[in-house]
């Protein structure tokens, strides 16, 4: 059974910055793509980057510039850096994998497995 674990999440003040991580285990990580999402408070999920078998990244609108993802495939690890939390990243973000080495959008329809998520709450 595919397994994904984020970690990394907790309060966050306004201006500090998170690195979360997920584990991934049963699959062959390296020959998946990879993302991840988040939900705020009240709000739709939504999109932040995914990652390809290769590295290769893709990055919604909001996020380029604000988050960077990136993967491990030796440690069966994805991450994502966030820095300079505003209020607004207040959410429960969610690690994803694809069953296929490539993923052309950040989409959430295209993704097969999910984690339980973890949350970050930036708050002074």
């Amino acid at each position: 059974e595919v397994r994904l674990v984020e970690s990394g999440g907790g309060l966050v003040q306004p201006g500090g910055s998170l690195r979360l991580s997920c584990v991934a285990s049963e699959f062959a990580f390296s020959n998946y793509a990879m993302g991840w999402f988040r939900q705020a408070p009240g709000k739709r999920r939504e999109g932040v980057a995914v990652i390809d078998m290769l590295s290769k990244t893709i990055y919604s609108d909001y996020a380029k510039g604000r988050f960077t993802i990136s993967r491990d495939n030796a440690k069966n690890t994805m991450f994502l850096q966030r820095n300079s939390l505003n209020p607004e990243d207040t959410a429960m973000y969610y690690c994803a994998a694809r069953r296929g080495a490539y993923c052309n959008r950040v989409d959430q329809s295209v993704m097969d497995y999910w984690g339980k998520g973890t949350l970050v709450t930036t708050s002074s």
